[in-house]
């Protein structure tokens, strides 16, 4: 990481300066000069020193108490360029970054340099914009030579609409369209018919004007572009994307200034702005013909919804409840007295000041409580077994049944949403409930899936792929043992153990299959000796050798592991197979810990990527499929590499087959694709 910021000094773990333990970097340099400056020292430009953002990036990382940074001055806008740079930086690992200035937001926003507006976008600043009602900021601004913006009121909509139009939502919820100078303001009834006529639209978020078109029974035909996926695509690190901080953040000019829609003014440079970036990419496929469509795809989804069995849940629910107090009372009896088991504090001072555990480690609030500290207690007292019970059956009754209760919608079903700008991976996520975290791992909460049923009259089916991304890594790698076992359909786990200890899969034990499983699944993710010790239950040295040795045994994925860091390196990025990009600024850290993850992030990111794209399209592909054969199955629910389905019994055997064609087919390598299909009235049946 190049550049360097002039500064006064460091507070390493400050209190003071925002919520939690932060660090505190105070800038050197200050225009203001306000009167009664704590900090008068910090004004002289020629004073403090420079340090190197790779310095300040490595010492910022050094504290595990730390959780968030704060620019201080002096005035960190008069260095714009470098702050901005490091609170990229931060944020991409996981750092909150908060800034004091001298300037008001308003004098940033309107007359602030380019530099300046981008640290206000890598701060996140314009979400102001909509909180505060602070509407004049949406763009940078013009050059002090440009002439004042044309104001512009709204327009009624022609009756014939020819060419492209752009649209996009207010702070209100509101949708309008841009076409010129030209604003328009349709009611919900014109919009849906626009979406299927013959004009063109660019949209910024076309997934809800998807779902309108489908729920007056179109396609959004009309639909072409959406400029938050190109920003998803040009840069899936962001944590947001809104009109105005993207202007701000590619430069973007307002054409004119409209009052009823804020944003219109930059809503059309934006998006051809990002259209060419996009191209420049090459990464423009990837937008038409998987991220698009499978917006319409997720819309539909959304509106049709999983159906579920409330009382059923109920009941569950109160079942839970009536384990959780016997629970309770286990461990009130084995520390002697009742307390708030939710409370870290209480907790810790039951465990470790009554019951004498010795403990693991400390954080800001006393001792820690976490998962990882309670299981390196278990062979100390038997009520770490019930905490941990506790803790398992609360989160099943919080998130899980009286999430799903409430979540419940007048039609018996839940109807998640689905996000496709989250995961930096490419990975579809879901929320509102998440129907992609239902517990699966323990039989108590696989029971869930239970509940989750097939409507009147229908069926769920139910496709996964078999250990997709180790056949991508085969493939990636070029393997060729790996590769045989997968055409062959041999056991890959046990034949990998066979491969590493020379001897024949007959003679593969249950644990020597495990300890293969643990590293093929462990290698994609950058796993090293200590991570694989800890899955394994055996000595860090043991795990070590064993790890050396499977990289002798397979010297393409050593191969292809290190290629992948090196091309990283050299780019800045890495790819998956189908051109989906993901920056990683953590390979050029001096810090250790944060170059170390960028590696492991280098190395995954291929794979698990690629995995993302194909269930991707293979969704897109179902669904249209599912359209063009006039069935009545619908497509409810993607989870990680597995597709559901609910159709009518008639359907099964033509749903069963398409999505094994459609799945197994939607891209081919050098190993074959491969799917499991089940069906039955519930989820947990078909699975």
């Amino acid at each position: 990481m190049e550049g360097t910021i002039r500064i006064a000094g460091t507070v390493g773990e400050s209190i003071v300066d925002g919520p939690g333990f932060r660090y505190t970097l105070f800038t050197q340099g200050c225009p203001h000069h306000c009167p009664g400056c704590h900090n008068p020292q910090t004004h002289d430009f020629a004073g403090g020193k420079d340090v190197a953002l790779d310095t300040l990036l490595h010492d910022m990382c050094r504290s595990p108490l730390v959780k968030g940074v704060t620019f201080s001055g002096g005035e960190p806008f008069s260095q714009a360029e470098p702050f901005t740079e490091l609170a990229k930086l931060l944020k991409a690992n996981g750092y909150e970054v908060a800034s004091y200035t001298g300037y008001t937001f308003e004098e940033l926003l309107e007359n602030g340099t380019p530099a300046q507006k981008q640290l206000l976008a890598a701060l996140e600043m314009h979400k102001l914009v909509d909180r505060w009602g602070l509407n004049g900021g949406t763009a940078p601004a013009p050059s002090e030579n440009a002439a004042p913006l044309e104001t512009v009121e709204p327009s009624p909509l022609p009756l014939l609409l020819e060419g492209r139009f752009y649209a996009a939502r207010n702070a209100d919820g509101d949708w309008y369209l841009v076409q010129g100078q030209d604003v328009y303001l349709p009611d919900t009834d014109r919009l849906a018919a626009i979406l299927d006529s013959g004009a063109e639209l660019w949209a910024f978020d076309a997934k809800p004007l998807y779902r309108l078109a489908l729920e007056h029974g179109g396609i959004g035909s009309a639909l072409r572009f959406d400029g938050k996926l190109a920003a998803y695509l040009l840069n899936p690190s962001a944590s947001g994307y809104e009109v105005h901080s993207l202007a701000a953040e590619y430069g973007v000019h307002a054409a004119f200034a409209c009052e009823a829609a804020p944003d219109a003014g930059v809503l059309a440079g934006l998006c051809d702005t990002l259209a060419a970036a996009l191209d420049e990419s090459g990464q423009r496929k990837l937008l038409d013909e998987m991220e698009l469509p499978l917006a319409r795809v997720l819309a539909d989804m959304e509106r049709i919804g999983f159906a579920i069995d409330a009382d059923g849940i109920r009941a569950f629910g109160d079942s839970l409840r009536s384990e959780l107090d016997g629970i309770l009372n286990n461990i009130y009896t084995a520390v002697g007295y009742p307390f708030n088991v939710n409370s870290p504090k209480q907790l810790g001072e039951a465990l470790f000041d009554k019951l004498g555990l010795p403990p693991r480690k400390k954080n800001a609030r006393g001792y820690s409580t976490d998962a990882e500290t309670l299981e390196s207690l278990r062979p100390y007292s038997p009520v770490i077994d019930e905490i941990l019970k506790y803790r398992t059956y609360a989160k099943l009754l919080s998130t899980y049944v009286d999430g799903l209760l409430n979540a419940e919608a007048a039609d018996g079903r839940v109807h998640s949403t689905f996000i496709q700008t989250e995961a930096r991976t490419g990975r579809i996520s879901s929320t509102e409930p998440n129907l992609q975290n239902i517990p699966i791992r323990t039989e108590l909460g696989s029971r869930l899936r239970g509940y989750f049923v097939a409507g009147a009259g229908e069926t769920l089916v139910d496709a996964d792929y078999s250990q997709i991304e180790l056949r991508i890594l085969a493939h990636i790698t070029g393997d060729e043992h790996m590769q045989q076992a997968f055409l062959n359909g041999a056991d890959i786990h046990r034949s990998t153990a066979a491969k590493i200890y020379h001897i024949p899969e007959s003679e593969v034990t249950p644990q020597l299959r495990s300890a293969s499983k643990a590293i093929n699944f462990g290698i994609m993710y950058g796993k090293g000796a200590y991570s694989l010790s800890k899955d394994l239950g055996i000595p860090v040295k043991e795990a070590d050798t064993f790890l050396k040795t499977y990289l002798d045994t397979f010297p393409k994925v050593d191969g292809y592991m290190k290629d992948c860091i090196a091309h990283a390196k050299d780019k800045g990025y890495v790819e998956t197979l189908f051109g989906r990009r993901r920056a990683l600024p953590e390979l050029a850290s001096s810090n250790f810990q944060v170059r170390a993850s960028g590696e492991r992030m280098a190395r995954n990111t291929p794979i698990q990527g690629t995995a993302a794209d194909i269930i991707k399209l293979a969704m897109v592909h179902v669904w249209q499929r599912l359209r063009d054969e006039k069935l009545q199955a619908r497509l409810l629910l993607q989870v990680h590499d597995e597709l559901i389905v609910e159709a009518p019994e008639e359907e099964i055997d033509e749903v069963k087959r398409i999505l094994k064609e459609e799945m197994e087919n939607v891209v081919h390598y050098s190993v074959p694709l491969t799917t499991e299909v089940g069906v039955g009235k519930t989820w947990l049946e078909a699975h």
